[in-house]
């Protein structure tokens, strides 16, 4: 769940660049998390002992465990515990940036130190845990001056990352918030009012090009063109994460929400006459945009 955030942090310590990432992200299926990079988050080795394993690799046609094992820098339980233990996402971004040069062992153990440190992640059993986790990933992430707006849209934000995660997949990087007080230019754009006491503005804007992969994501089915079908699927998913929404603030809040139809904008400007912003998020296929307005 955490590669996105895992993204933006080395983003903002210009660890990389964004068309760096994104290419990146576009060889995380393909790769496989070595035991070396899971000792190291896990504590169990550090940077230089990982190190001094696979220098002794280069000597002995043998596993980096069979290695570890045999110089007793793990015992085979802690080995065999590493190899079935859950694997955070954002280690395999760690790993391709070793491969490629851009970090060493050493960089790669001080800033996952760093970012545990910062978003205080540990290890997270209970889902009230998980959720306390990333609302506290996204406060970091969003610092907005106004706390009502900051709880609304940190719930908002919640459910939106678990809804591509879940819907289009977990190759996403969220960049920094912007405000957009002068208006929104749009490609391609949905914006759905939800009203009630809770007043919300939102919408979902990219490319045609983009529009295409996210719509052939969605629905699990390659769209040739930006038809009518593809623009009909990215209109349902951002009715389906509103509506969602709105049942969460029913039930956590006692708040009844009305959800009114999506509206489609295309080359036109979107004027709010509320605190806007707007959140641009990276997949291998491009930019989104989601506006949002309270």
């Amino acid at each position: 769940m955490y590669t996105q955030f895992f993204g933006n942090f080395l983003l903002n310590r210009g660890i990389l660049t964004a068309e760096e990432l994104v290419h990146i992200m576009e060889k995380q299926a393909s790769v496989h998390l070595k035991l070396g990079t899971l000792a190291i988050h896990e504590g169990l080795l550090t940077a230089q002992e990982v190190d001094n394993i696979v220098i002794k690799q280069t000597h002995k046609d043998k596993k980096f465990g069979e290695i570890a094992v045999e110089e007793g820098y793990l015992t085979q339980e802690e080995v065999d515990k590493l190899l079935s233990s859950q694997k955070p996402d954002y280690l395999l971004l760690g790993q391709i940036l070793i491969e490629n040069g851009k970090l060493t062992n050493a960089d790669f153990e001080n800033l996952i130190s760093d970012y545990q440190s910062l978003n205080e992640i540990y290890d997270l059993d209970s889902y009230e845990e998980q959720k306390f986790l990333v609302d506290k990933l996204l406060n970091n992430l969003c610092e907005f001056e106004d706390e009502a707006f900051s709880r609304i849209a940190v719930d908002y934000l919640t459910l939106l990352f678990n809804n591509l995660v879940r819907f289009i997949g977990n190759d996403f990087t969220p960049l920094e918030p912007v405000p957009c007080n002068e208006g929104y230019p749009t490609n391609y754009c949905v914006a759905q009012h939800i009203a009630g006491k809770v007043s919300v503005q939102t919408a979902i804007d990219m490319d045609d090009s983009a529009a295409v992969a996210f719509a052939s994501r969605y629905v699990g089915e390659k769209f040739p063109s930006f038809d009518e079908y593809a623009k009909a699927s990215v209109e349902d998913f951002l009715n389906l994460h509103n509506g969602l929404f709105n049942v969460n603030m029913s039930n956590n809040y006692s708040t009844e929400l009305i959800l009114c139809p999506p509206e489609v904008h295309s080359g036109d400007i979107l004027d709010f006459s509320t605190p806007t912003y707007t959140f641009p998020i990276i997949f291998p296929f491009g930019m989104i945009h989601f506006i949002i307005a309270f």
